[in-house]
């Protein structure tokens, strides 16, 4: 569309209004800038267009030739220290506006080597970044410093570690380290949405919403935590509900992970997965309407940890790639029923771990009919083993509800195995 544009003038006509006219928004929201403010200010809807100019002129006569163009962004550079140093003189810093003249400079340039979006980009940018000042600096009041070095944390998972690592094959036990830490980069990123969400809903919405979430977080520590305080609450209806609830959000957050990394299992385990989804929160919403003796709205206590904590992403690393290798030896060694076996066992531990250990292996070592069983007696296993939790930490009444949900939830998940041993 721009190229359209400036090809309607003379060769160079176009750019140079692309110019001005970048050049003038930036300088037009300093000039505002300017006049809600008494004193003297750099720059506004003459300076900014000027720089533009120069900064297009210098490329012109430079050609192909970076030297030149450096050059005179030092030469505005030093101009604009000068304002910079009155500025301090004057008891008022701040530098953003000579930072805009810079990059106003550099819009120049780019034009000229006809690179028009990012000229573009920059400028908008640029004005968002100087227009929305007092809604960023309400941000950063509003998030704490720890938020941020989780965030930090998130990226070094992802941005850092991740590129880093050998896309190939390794050992007898076929382990890809990329396709190993991108399993735990995946599985942080849902848990830790799930816990941003938490964070931005706090002291929001009731049991129903915290079970919603848990449920993506970790359905296994949401139980927990709800068993204790069902313990001194006394609403069973309301609390064996919501344990359920969580667990069916715990088939969604698992079809999310096995459609990321094996398209072939998911359509195998897609279905299955939704209808038990749907029978837990469904199921778990229409038992938190039955009425309990007590009354009245319960609020969400529950402050997630950040699940970001890299001590953790590297032991769920480890434990898939032990899970790899136990899957190995049991498909060799074992057989199914191996398989299995270990199913069972690793649902009352880390389901997770097992569950993309299964996932990583499925139409390679192991066949996806078995993949596809031992993933529903892995999710099985962990819901028994949630009532069995949940039993033993909640009061009488909503730990017998809860297991009761949670094995009826269990055997409702092992039924595909009846189309499935076809």
């Amino acid at each position: 569309m721009l190229t359209g544009f400036y090809e309607l003038f003379p060769p160079e006509g176009g750019k140079i209004l692309l110019v001005l006219f970048l050049s003038f928004l930036t300088g037009l929201e300093r000039e505002e800038h300017r006049v809600e403010k008494e004193g003297s200010f750099f720059g506004g809807v003459r300076t900014f267009p000027l720089i533009g100019l120069i900064g297009y002129t210098v490329a012109l006569l430079s050609a192909s030739q970076v030297v030149p163009v450096s050059v005179g962004l030092a030469i505005v550079a030093a101009f604009l220290l000068m304002s910079y140093r009155n500025k301090l003189a004057a008891g008022r810093p701040g530098i953003t506006s000579e930072m805009s003249a810079l990059t106003t400079y550099l819009v120049g340039a780019l034009v000229y080597r006809e690179q028009l979006w990012i000229a573009t980009t920059l400028t908008v940018a640029s004005v968002l970044l100087l227009e929305l000042k007092a809604a960023l600096e309400g941000l950063t009041k509003r998030i704490p410093a720890e938020e941020i070095l989780t965030f930090t944390k998130f990226l070094l998972l992802t941005a850092v570690i991740l590129p880093v690592l050998p896309n190939q094959v390794f050992g007898p036990f076929e382990i890809n380290p990329y396709k190993s830490w991108l399993v735990v980069v995946a599985v942080s990123s849902v848990s830790y949405a799930s816990y941003l969400i938490q964070k931005l809903t706090r002291q929001q919405g009731g049991v129903i919403l915290a079970s919603l979430l848990g449920g993506a977080y970790s359905s296994m520590v949401t139980t927990i935590v709800m068993a204790k305080r069902a313990a001194r609450e006394e609403r069973p209806h309301l609390f064996a509900g919501g344990i359920l609830i969580a667990s069916g959000v715990m088939y969604l957050r698992l079809a999310a992970l096995v459609a990321l990394f094996n398209r072939q299992l998911i359509a195998s385990l897609g279905g299955s997965f939704l209808v038990l989804a749907a029978m837990g929160v469904l199921g778990g919403w229409i038992w938190t309407r039955v009425p309990d003796r007590k009354s009245g709205a319960v609020d969400r206590e529950f402050d997630p940890k950040n699940p970001l904590e890299l001590g953790a992403a590297f032991l769920f690393g480890a434990l898939f790639l032990a899970m790899l290798i136990a899957t190995h030896l049991a498909v060799t060694y074992l057989g199914k029923a191996g398989v299995y076996f270990l199913a069972g066992l690793m649902g009352m531990t880390d389901v997770t771990a097992f569950i993309m250990g299964i996932t990583e292996s499925a139409g390679r070592g192991t066949s996806l009919g078995v993949a596809s069983t031992a993933i529903l007696i892995a999710a099985a296993s962990n819901n028994v083993m949630k009532g069995v939790y949940a039993f033993m930490l909640c009061d009488r009444k909503t730990g017998v509800q809860s297991i009761a949900l949670l094995a009826a939830l269990a055997v409702a998940g092992l039924a595909p195995l009846l189309w499935l041993a076809r």
